[in-house]
């Protein structure tokens, strides 16, 4: 080591002693001005976190003497000014020699300074709220707990959305079929499908560019971009729910209004065209969809709501929360009901390839988006449960969905929850528990279902169908003779069920316990006859409406046929279409509102475009006894010149 370089050293140790001292005089008088000043009492006391970002000048080995005073006249001018909470992200730690240097003035001052650094801690917490109870009460304030609940003071809405809390992982199709089949399997057949996928990708332009994930369903990589042409606004917060509505873009109201003047026609190339342009705009694609289906392209029609969904998906509200059923998604609102028709849709076809685990936590999301169940969701979801074997969700579903325990009025829940139990018995047999004594047995249930709803019975042995001669014999008793019960929303509602759920009680042990249950009934009504009077009251008292209340809901969406045309005769009836909306050999304007035409004429037309027509959701015949419409009636435009 060189003399000068050692004199350079000692040199900076001498500036170094003289630095501490100052420092150290300099913070002396300055604790004594706070001591002295009447408001140090309410000053707020020194954050702890400030300790943190003392020292954010960097302490290189080489650095500028000159610049000292002017760090040091920072850090007293710091400790004059209230105490800010600041990121520790920036801050910068210390150099070594600056930290012994506190720790000997610590050493210095004894313990009773300790005891003053200890309520600054104590108090800055509290400032923060920086204690366990709040910090976990935030980290679960998005969960819904029974703690949340009493806070709220609203146990039973609570219960009701944390048992429809959608599972996302269970959403997806894919991991289903390989948990059905298997990982081959499911791979053999993706295989099978790379070439026409690829193939349309190679058709199409070789730009790529970013698919979003979803949760609904998994967008395939050859889709155009989303365009962002539909968006979502939050409308408010009632009784702890979010409520929210779709929004349309200018250029989604211009697509919306050509598919409007293509649906005025029932021009189905019209809402294609559509399609070219706005290749996200919802409607349309719900409107192929049933197009594609009609014609038996089933895939075809499933990859357009998965497009409808995966727009819907997209324009999502950041505080759109839908899984943890604390969001409500109004289907009074015109812009949100393409949801619901897309998510049903997708239900079936997800029913329909065996999914019945994915279909049930899309009921589920269709019971949470909007209480009122405009899409009768709750009449499906037992089916679902029961094919998914979630015996003890059901269950549970049915006591804590609603607080009057009244879904066991319902037909679908009466024989449902008895088949449920039915099986829980098994299965705690099976482990050789004893059974829940507090719950009635499978065999109380179903005759309680059979006393309730009589004219099930009939309806199922029909469409099952079930052979045997002791049905018939069952059948010849007067109180399972009638397949009505004459009150309108209950008929109504077993044909919903016998529709939906036929399937279930094609199963021997199924079959056998609804017949022990039949036997039973007969004969305990041979000995009690006003028993059946005390049943007619409990149903009267239930459905007191002399309306169909849901009228809404048609039987055949529960079905599971598929009414399909021929290809060859749906291009006629898309001429005899064509030819049906023009009027003395031009087109005719639209209305100016933009609704749909007036009821049409079946009269003089040809009989397969009337039953092709009759299947669209917009095509309107009318009630019964509406009349009939003269054909001139019927309005529309020419594509063409909406295009221009």
């Amino acid at each position: 080591m060189s003399a000068r370089f050692l004199k350079k050293v000692l040199k900076e140790q001498e500036q170094q002693k003289q630095r501490v001292i100052e420092e150290e005089d300099e913070e002396e008088q300055l604790n004594g001005e706070e001591s002295e000043s009447p408001d140090s009492s309410s000053r707020p006391s020194k954050n702890p976190f400030d300790l943190l970002n003392e020292g954010d000048e960097e302490d290189e080995d080489n650095f500028d003497q000159e610049d000292e005073p002017e760090v040091a006249h920072e850090n007293l001018t710091s400790k004059q000014e209230p105490p800010k909470l600041k990121s520790s992200a920036t801050a910068v730690p210390a150099s070594n020699n600056k930290s012994k240097k506190k720790k000997k003035k610590k050493s210095k001052e004894g313990s009773s300074n300790s005891d003053k650094n200890e309520t600054p801690l104590d108090v800055s917490l509290d400032t923060l709220s920086l204690d366990v109870s709040s910090s976990s009460h935030q980290l679960g304030s998005n969960k819904p707990t029974t703690e949340n609940t009493k806070v709220h003071g609203d146990l039973v809405k609570q219960s009701t959305q944390s048992i429809i809390q959608v599972d996302p992982k269970y959403l997806n199709v894919e991991n289903e079929l390989r948990r059905i089949f298997g990982s081959k399997v499911v791979k053999s057949f993706e295989k099978g499908n790379q070439s026409s996928t690829s193939r349309q990708v190679r058709g199409g332009r070789r730009g790529s560019h970013h698919i979003r994930k979803t949760a609904l369903i998994s967008p395939s990589d050859h889709w155009a971009r989303w365009d962002g042409s539909l968006s979502m606004e939050f409308l408010e917060t009632k009784d702890g729910y979010n409520y929210f509505r779709y929004t349309h873009s200018s250029s989604y109201d211009q697509a919306q209004r050509a598919f409007e003047a293509a649906q005025a026609i029932h021009d189905l190339n019209g809402v294609a065209s559509v399609l070219l342009y706005h290749p996200y705009h919802v409607d349309s694609l719900i409107t192929m969809a049933d197009y594609f289906k009609f014609v038996g392209e089933h895939q075809m029609s499933a990859d357009a709501i998965a497009k409808c969904l995966y727009a819907m998906e997209c324009a999502w509200h950041p505080m759109f929360t839908p899984f943890q059923g604390n969001c409500q998604l109004k289907f009074s609102h015109d812009t949100n009901k393409p949801l619901f028709k897309a998510l049903f849709t997708h239900m079936k076809n997800m029913d329909r390839r065996g999914c019945h685990r994915s279909a049930l936590e899309v009921c589920k999301l269709l019971l949470a988006l909007d209480s009122d169940d405009p899409m009768g969701a709750l009449f499906c979801l037992d089916y679902f449960a029961l094919r998914a074997a979630e015996y003890a969700w059901l269950e549970r579903f049915s006591e804590e969905y609603r607080s009057d325990s009244s879904l066991w009025m319902f037909p679908n829940f009466s024989y449902s929850l008895a088949v449920c139990r039915f099986y829980l018995e098994q299965e705690e047999s099976s482990r050789s528990s004893c059974a829940d004594s507090t719950k009635a047995s499978s065999a109380d249930l179903i005759n309680q279902a059979l006393m309730l709803h009589p004219s099930v019975l009939k309806k199922l042995v029909a469409k099952v169908p079930l052979k045997d001669q002791s049905w018939t014999n069952i059948l010849k008793n007067s109180f399972f003779n009638s397949d009505q019960i004459g009150i309108p929303s209950l008929d109504h509602l077993i044909n919903i069920y016998v529709e939906r759920n036929y399937l279930i009680w094609r199963l021997p042990d199924l079959q056998k316990l609804l017949r022990n249950g039949a036997l039973l009934v007969v004969e305990t009504l041979e000995h009690n006859k006003s028993e059946a009077k005390d049943w007619v009251c409990v149903r009267k008292e239930a459905f007191s409406s002399d309306k169909n209340e849901y009228a809404h809901l048609l039987v055949q969406d529960f079905s599971d046929t598929v009414q399909t045309l021929p290809p060859d005769n749906l291009q006629n009836f898309m001429v005899d279409m064509r030819e049906a909306g023009q009027i003395g050999g031009q087109v005719a304007n639209p209305p100016a509102d933009g609704h749909a035409p007036p009821p049409r004429d079946v009269a003089n037309r040809n009989p397969l475009a009337v039953l092709f027509e009759s299947l669209l959701p917009w095509v309107n015949y009318g009630d019964a006894g509406d009349g009939v419409f003269d054909e001139n009636q019927v309005n529309g435009q020419d594509q063409d010149d909406e295009d221009h």
